[in-house]
């Protein structure tokens, strides 16, 4: 990330009635801020209880608080049929992985429990806008299992990978955003996604999701 992206704020939208839930998700972020220094890129949350306001609010990305509608995936199904560009993270209490493969299935990049701590929420964030997404990794294995059959065809074929696009595997799969991959190699965040669209097309995938997933079902990553 470079010096200009880190001074924009992120406009995070949330959907929520709960005011505890606005406090708490705005003292994460003015915590982040403050522990990450000139690391940390602030964060600016806007609520979007009022009609007409995500027109005006300019975000990408969406936390919605699954306790603040009885028809979450209705509303995930017209958020994906009508503005199918955002990315949408859910807040809940559910913690079963069947109903976690369901949320991301109806179209969120993303699923937070309610217990889940400040740290855990400021990755997650930051791994979605990175273009991938967040949930427990068996939830994840088996949405790429069940929708990937034509992925698996090429599943004894061994790609070879530079000595960097190991290098840039090994950090994603163990779940690191770009911004960490980028510093941990010394290179730049667009360098990072230039590698993982070259791994992506090598594995024969479409997604990080699925990168990840077939990296590690496939034993990718040994020599």
């Amino acid at each position: 990330m470079n010096d200009q992206k880190k001074r924009i704020p992120l406009k995070l939208g949330l959907v929520a009635t709960d005011p505890l839930r606005i406090l708490g998700l705005q003292t994460i972020f003015a915590e982040s801020v403050a522990e990450g220094g000139a690391e940390a890129r602030p964060v600016e949350i806007v609520p979007l209880s009022v009609p007409g306001a995500l027109d005006a609010s300019g975000v990408s990305l969406i936390l919605i608080d699954s306790g603040c509608t009885d028809h979450i995936f209705e509303l995930l199904a017209t958020f994906r049929r009508t503005r199918p560009h955002l990315r949408l993270i859910v807040l809940g209490l559910e913690e079963s992985h069947d109903y976690i493969q369901r949320i991301i299935g109806a179209g969120a990049k993303g699923y937070l429990a309610h217990t889940a701590k400040g740290s855990e929420v400021r990755l997650a964030i930051e791994i979605v806008e990175d273009g991938s997404a967040w949930a427990p990794r068996k939830v994840l294995a088996k949405l790429v299992d069940l929708s990937s059959e034509e992925r698996r065809e090429g599943s004894g074929s061994h790609p070879k990978f530079t000595e960097r696009e190991s290098q840039v595997l090994k950090l994603l799969v163990e779940g690191h955003p770009n911004r960490v991959i980028a510093r941990e190699l010394l290179i730049d965040v667009a360098t990072v996604k230039k590698h993982v669209g070259a791994l992506m097309r090598k594995v024969g995938v479409k997604n990080r999701i699925a990168l990840s997933v077939q990296v590690v079902n496939r034993n990718l990553l040994s020599n």
